[in-house]
């Protein structure tokens, strides 16, 4: 198995993914609504990662949203390359901005408490894991990041593009039970993430429940075991669905990295 991780790859999968996903955090954590709220008035950071990837994290009204490849906003963060900017993601650097100096204190009240509160979504204890509200939330924002990791990775990864050109176009579905789906569209060898229901998934990956997808994706139980005792399933075009597993084990290693 190639283990060795691509620095751009990396870096699409830390913002665009990662970073990606704090909306979604918002939207499932108490306290980083919270920590959003108390500080309601407008503003954008940007992150220009220079052959890499670009994108905005916009905030109003205790709310937010990215837009992937934005540029302009109130702080602008300026990165010489993917090794510097997976650096400050990895908390070995700090960002250096080149705008909104007034709005400097965003960075520190809002924007760095919200990342902690990622990792311990990302990274729980064993002890939060046992609060099924917690455990819930953070099952479903994992597997947010992990889809949103595969398709970054299916197309700027070489063994991710490798994969995705040798899958179909259409729509793969990756579901919990019918509480939750998100859709991986492949379309030209390209992958792009949904966070919602596909209308005519070519093929699908269930997990009956969120304790059987907490356990997979959090290493405590086998795949292949939870396969054989139908508590995951596979339906349609399997190839499309073995070239998503072997894509999603590479975004393990980025994500674990």
């Amino acid at each position: 198995m190639l283990t060795t991780l691509e620095p751009k790859a990396k870096a699409y999968v830390q913002l665009h993914a990662l970073l990606g996903a704090l909306p979604e955090l918002i939207r499932l954590s108490p306290k980083a609504a919270e920590i959003v709220a108390a500080d309601r008035k407008p503003t954008s950071i940007g992150f220009a990662v220079h052959d890499g990837p670009r994108g905005v994290l916009s905030f109003a009204d205790g709310l937010a949203s990215y837009t992937a490849d934005a540029t302009g906003a109130t702080i602008r963060l300026p990165f010489a390359s993917p090794q510097a900017f997976s650096k400050v993601i990895d908390g070995e650097a700090q960002p250096i901005p080149v705008t909104g100096f007034h709005r400097i204190g965003f960075l520190l009240k809002v924007f760095a408490p919200l990342t902690e509160e990622l990792e311990r979504f990302l990274k729980p204890t064993p002890e939060a894991m046992k609060d099924p509200a917690f455990r819930k939330a953070s099952t479903q924002l994992t597997l947010y990041v992990a889809c949103g990791a595969v398709a970054q990775l299916a197309n700027h990864d070489q063994l991710g593009r490798y994969s995705a050109k040798n899958t179909p176009d259409g729509d793969i579905a990756v579901e919990i039970g019918d509480e939750l789906a998100y859709t991986l569209r492949v379309a030209d060898h390209q992958m792009t993430f949904l966070p919602e229901r596909s209308p005519n998934p070519r093929a699908a990956m269930s997990f009956a429940d969120f304790d059987i997808a907490a356990g997979i994706l959090s290493g405590e139980a086998s795949a292949m075991a939870c396969i054989c005792a139908g508590t995951v399933g596979m339906r349609g075009m399997l190839n499309m669905v073995d070239n998503l597993n072997r894509i999603l084990d590479r975004a393990g290693q980025y994500l674990g990295a």
